[in-house]
């Protein structure tokens, strides 16, 4: 429900056609691409690029999403009614926030009234500009500015408080620490109507790993204390994070080799995401069975797709895996033209070996 395609404007760091390609060689048939491309999708001409382009370069299903506010500055709502009749998913300023309570007020009304969905990343800027890695212990050792729990959690709070005000479809993209977990079991106690999200970098890895600064692991949010890990895989277990998306974000290596603060934010994930979450299930972490609803038919289903089942009738579009086999991510093997992958050289367990398109071979590791 998150991925990054560099189409239009960043192509060096990824294309319709490599991303495709990466996606299949992970067992992923369907995407949710997100729309801070340059120029950004918040108007009927991107739109219409965005879905033809996806359509005629990809092998996979691209489901765009939209801009919530123009240029993603925050002040002005897209045309959620017209967009959403060209094509549009949901809507989202990607890793930006809508820091201006009113008008998420008024985003929040309008979306209610046309049934969109909302995709919100939580980050409130007066507490995170300008800073790039958990606070705490690691950020004081390391001399950088840290981003506090509360910086999103505020964000959690606000937009779950307004929600009671102005029910709509509304989903958290990306959680990542156990004080937003608390805030999501107060209001699903209170059985509000929302879907939220974790990055399965956030499941797999802990601040102590970005080491002495290994750029590939700066992302947003960032990694955070071992606790929070363990508290987010525990949200999972007791449904109150809904699904595990790859985050996957793909920069250039000159963008990731530079100082800690100033490289780029993200790591490509998603032929990784499969294998990462069998991973969950070979420690104990996660049974497979809510690992694989995490990851289909709960992204499907918050979406309004026919998608994320095998049933007689539905496209059949699914990957056979190895659960046993061992791998190494070996970067210059994967298939995306971005190398920037936070889990470089980790040894994993459970292979992708086939991956259909509506009953199609698309994909095969022999």
């Amino acid at each position: 429900m998150k991925v990054f395609i560099g189409e239009p404007g960043f192509e060096y760091k990824e294309n319709f056609r490599s991303l495709s390609e990466a996606a299949l060689s992970g067992g992923v048939t369907s995407v949710v691409s997100m729309p801070n491309t340059s120029p950004v999708i918040d108007n009927v001409s991107m739109v219409d690029f965005i879905v033809r382009r996806g359509r005629d370069k990809s092998n996979i299903n691209i489901f765009p999403s939209a801009t919530l506010t123009r240029n993603m500055d925050g002040k002005l709502m897209t045309e959620f009614g017209l967009l959403s009749k060209r094509g549009i998913i949901g809507f989202t300023d990607a890793i930006k926030t809508v820091q201006n309570s009113e008008i998420m007020s008024r985003i929040m009304n309008y979306a209610s009234e046309l049934d969109v969905l909302v995709m919100q990343h939580p980050e409130d800027y007066e507490l995170s500009k300008n800073r790039c890695i958990n606070e705490g212990e690691i950020s004081t050792r390391l001399g950088l500015q840290g981003i506090p729990y509360i910086a999103e959690k505020i964000i959690v709070e606000r937009d779950l408080s307004l929600l009671e005000e102005y029910p709509c479809r509304y989903h958290i993209s990306q959680l990542s620490s156990a004080k937003s977990v608390e805030v999501i079991k107060k209001y699903k106690n209170n059985n509000l109507k929302f879907s939220s999200g974790v990055s399965i970098n956030n499941l797999s890895l802990n601040e102590n790993d970005i080491g002495d600064f290994k750029t590939f692991l700066k992302i947003s949010p960032p990694l955070r204390k071992e606790e929070d890990r363990k508290a987010l895989i525990q949200g999972i277990k007791n449904d109150l994070i809904d699904v595990i998306v790859s985050d996957h974000k793909p920069e250039d290596e000159e963008s990731k080799r530079l100082p800690f603060a100033q490289a780029a934010e993200g790591s490509i994930g998603i032929e990784t995401l499969l294998s990462l979450c069998l991973e969950l299930y070979h420690n104990n972490s996660l049974p497979l069975k809510k690992i694989i609803e995490t990851i289909t038919y709960n992204p499907a289903k918050i979406l309004k797709i026919d998608k994320g089942t095998l049933k007689v009738g539905k496209d059949a579009d699914l990957c056979i895996f190895d659960l046993d086999q061992p791998w190494k991510v070996d970067v210059s093997k994967l298939k995306s033209k971005s190398k920037n992958a936070a889990t470089e050289n980790r040894n994993l367990q459970g292979k992708v070996l086939m991956t259909y398109l509506k009953g199609e071979q698309a994909f095969s590791l022999q």
